[in-house]
């Protein structure tokens, strides 16, 4: 969503890099720069000036001037800066001292609320809760149907007691507010604790859209209205938003489609302009692309710090313990890590979501945007496909998968024979980096300078690995002398070297002692261990 607007930043800090003072007209090209940035982006108008003011008036005041790195502490008024209009601090739901929580969603239709519903469903059902969804959106065609699916694979109850319309020919009959305070009342007698009250959108914003969504408002008693926003539309966002602030008076924004290749303006306008913080953010069609929104974590991702503290959370959600403990213990073992361990690791990897989502998270991320962007998902599927096709004795044993046998493992997989060799090779590096931890040797030295061994060769990624250290050259073994007499003399020389080689280790000159000083008495050692020196 952001990655326009981060290139053009982070092109941006870059002319600031090593300067040891930044004048007045530094920091007016940059701010400069930066306020293109964000219009490029669909930022309002009035956002901007405020952002630009601000971080022109810090930039210009004592905390840059005397900052050791100029650049750096402008990156971090930006930050800063950023964070304030994205909400400043992380707000959740609020829950009804007495239960049940009602949660209202409103937004225009195609915004993607009963999408949603079900995932904030599911997200509150994981946190412990157990929520019910309300279906009020009797106009649209099949939302009622839609919502049912959605509580189905969130695994949470629908009260749906009017089908709403099949078709757009068809008029809406039932009556959405009824619904509302049926459906609150079927959730007090089946002991919900959430209820989540999807109601019906428009094309745009009209007197009877707001009506509508206002009387269910008061007529169950939201505690939490949630406004769902395209995060794709731009800059008619802060008029919508404004429009149903003053209609419902929300109390917090969800962004949708975030997962899209919009330049992401609505996100850093609507809550700098209704004054109401950016609660959730949806990131793609799954019941788990759905995350609580952090303005400190959003605002380092647009500047490419990286996202390190949301890729431990969905880490710690999606890892599975007993898996790492097992793995825990074949460290602690020295056992040899086999292609079965290879492939649960893939799968573990692939339960945490979209890897083009996960490496995004990394810092620097933008700066690898070609490989991010070839990146093959289905790879991983394949990685399962070939590993499965082989016998459980070679997945121990990988060393004796010769030629016959990766030409029927590429055969029962349907790969090529290429990607079952670029396969072991991968497996090889993982085995040889597992080892060396196991045997506390820490993570190895790494191919070209740094980095995961085999990173390049990642699947997905294409081949990699970087150009291997050079070797110092070996010194060559001196060519014997031609003539008898000085060959013999070279020989005896050598021997006698080797001779007093030896008898040195013996009498203990290595550690800073000789055969005269060794003396058992000046050793002040226990009785009985003068023996040990004759």
């Amino acid at each position: 969503m952001f990655n326009s607007l981060s290139d053009r930043l982070s092109a941006t800090f870059k002319n600031l890099r090593g300067k040891g003072r930044l004048s007045e007209a530094d920091i007016d090209g940059t701010a400069r720069e930066i306020r293109r940035a964000l219009l490029d982006a669909d930022v309002a108008v009035p956002v901007v000036r405020e952002f630009i003011a601000k971080v022109k008036a810090r930039a210009l005041g004592s905390e840059v001037a005397q900052a050791l790195n100029p650049g750096q502490q402008i990156v971090k008024i930006v930050n800063e800066e950023l964070v304030g209009i994205l909400g400043g601090q992380t707000r959740e739901l609020a829950f009804a001292k007495n239960p049940p929580t009602v949660i209202m969603l409103a937004g225009l239709q195609g915004a993607g609320k009963t999408t949603l519903a079900g995932k904030l469903a599911h997200h509150l059902k994981n946190q412990g809760h157990t929520p019910m969804l309300v279906a009020c959106d009797l106009q649209r065609p099949n939302a009622v149907t839609q919502l049912q699916v959605g509580g189905k694979r969130a695994g949470v109850p629908v009260y749906a007691p009017h089908p709403g319309v099949s078709s757009e020919f068809e008029s809406a009959t039932g009556d959405p507010v009824k619904v509302a305070t049926e459906g609150l009342a079927e959730a007090r007698s089946k002991l919900h604790d959430v209820v989540i009250i999807d109601t019906a959108g428009r094309l745009g914003v009209d007197a009877e859209l707001m009506r509508q969504a206002a009387d269910i408002k008061a007529a169950v008693g939201a505690h939490e209205t949630l406004f769902v926003i395209d995060a794709m539309i731009g800059q008619d966002a802060v008029t919508t938003a404004q429009a149903f602030n003053e209609g419902v008076n929300f109390t917090g924004v969800v962004l949708t489609k975030l997962d899209g290749d919009a330049r992401g303006g609505a996100a850093l306008s609507v809550a700098s302009v209704t004054g109401k913080p950016v609660m959730y953010a949806s990131t793609g069609e799954g019941l788990k692309d759905f995350e609580v929104f952090h303005p400190d974590r959003m605002a380092r991702r647009i500047l490419d710090m990286g996202d390190i503290l949301s890729l431990v959370e969905q880490a710690e959600a999606n890892w599975d313990r007993g898996e790492a403990e097992k793995m825990a213990r074949k460290f602690a073992d020295q056992e040899d890590f086999t292609l079965d361990d290879f492939l649960g690791q893939m799968q573990q990897l692939k339960k945490m979501g979209s890897m083009k989502k996960l490496l995004g998270m990394m810092p620097g991320a933008q700066g690898m945007r070609q490989q991010l962007d070839q990146f093959d998902e289905s790879s991983i599927g394949r990685v399962e496909a070939i590993i499965y096709s082989m016998t459980p004795y070679e997945r121990n044993v990988p060393k004796v998968i010769n030629g016959s046998r990766r030409a029927r493992i590429a055969k029962g997989s349907g790969v090529h024979v290429s990607e079952v060799n670029q396969l072991l090779e991968r497996f090889t590096q993982a085995q040889k980096m597992m080892k060396k931890m196991a045997g506390g040797g820490g993570m190895p030295s790494m191919p070209g300078g740094g980095g995961m061994p085999g990173m390049g060769g990642m699947p997905g990624m294409g081949a990699g690995g970087g150009a291997s250290k050079k070797r110092k050259p070996q010194p060559k073994p001196k060519k014997k002398s031609g003539n008898p007499a000085k060959a013999a003399q070279e020989a005896r020389e050598a021997e006698l070297k080797r001779t007093q080689g030896a008898a040195k280790r013996m009498d203990g000159s290595s550690f800073g002692a000789g055969t005269k000083d060794l003396k058992p008495e000046d050793l002040n050692l226990p009785k009985g261990f003068e023996k040990y020196l004759r």
